[in-house]
């Protein structure tokens, strides 16, 4: 058990690290905090947030203030992803300033040394994953549409906010996107992001009429291609806990590593993010 816990906390540094680089990539603005990164990009944006505070040690009461101030002082609640490797003086902290729980998101696995990966089995005949070619702005704006489709209501308008995000997503020289194509039809979309040994599977959606037909897996498993193509040894993915996302990933050797919590801090006047 010892064993087990030491790995999963030297993968939860190397992750989150990964995430709150890449976040604040994406981002407006961004400063480093307690071994970590609050990151701000704008009222409406889910990249106001702080990951990795509190994996290096104890996080004084001064930084917790400071990053209280950082959002609040951009109109915005304070958001922080917190694993369960961090300090208890972070999680301390937190309470003694009104942080409450508002979401859940298992981190999920999959060692990529050795052996064959599956096969891409099970899915249309008729299938096609094509990686994206960010100077191509008919099939990047494609890309955008169809991978943002699970995260806004069906039929809803794509806001700016998650627009932009997007689009720099796709443009990130860390980031390889990958378009499902069903008959040459546009059906599903993900990203995965290399970074050193880990490559991160994210924003992934599937078109509701396409969807119970392997084109998630598919997708996942080429993902898995490219990020063992360049040197990872690692596939990380993050999924609401008991959706279809974590259903497949686990299908294809993806086991959970551990669940964060996502904690925010409700004051009168200031907007909550996505």
């Amino acid at each position: 058990m010892e064993a087990t816990t030491q790995r999963s906390d030297v993968l939860a540094r190397l992750v989150e690290g990964v995430h709150a680089r890449a976040t604040a990539e994406l981002a407006r603005e961004a400063e480093s905090i307690a071994g970590g990164i609050m990151s701000f990009d704008g009222v409406g944006s889910w990249a106001n947030l702080a990951v990795g505070l509190g994996l290096d040690g104890p996080v004084e009461a001064d930084e917790l203030d400071r990053l209280v101030r950082f959002y609040a002082d951009r109109g915005v609640e304070p958001r922080i992803e917190i694993c369960p490797f961090v300090d208890e003086s972070l999680l301390r902290g937190l309470a003694d300033r009104g942080f409450t729980v508002r979401d859940f998101e298992n981190l999920l696995v999959r060692d990529l040394r050795g052996g064959a990966l599956p096969q891409a089995d099970g899915g249309p005949d008729r299938l096609e994953i094509a990686r994206v070619d960010p100077s191509n702005e008919a099939q990047v704006r494609t890309f955008i549409d169809v991978s943002t489709s699970g995260f806004r209501p069906e039929g809803e308008a794509l806001a700016e906010p998650l627009l932009s995000l997007t689009r720099g997503m796709v443009s990130s020289p860390s980031n390889r996107c990958f378009l499902a194509l069903y008959e040459g039809e546009p059906a599903g979309g993900g990203a995965v992001g290399v970074s050193g040994s880990i490559g991160a599977l994210f924003g992934t959606s599937v078109l509701p009429r396409y969807r119970r037909r392997g084109i998630q897996r598919a997708l996942i498993l080429r993902r898995l291609q490219q990020a063992r193509d360049e040197g990872c040894t690692h596939a990380v993915i993050a999924s609401k806990p008991g959706i279809a996302t974590e259903r497949n990933a686990t299908r294809v050797g993806f086991f959970l590593a551990y669940t964060k919590v996502l904690l925010a801090l409700r004051r009168e006047g200031l907007v909550p993010s996505p």
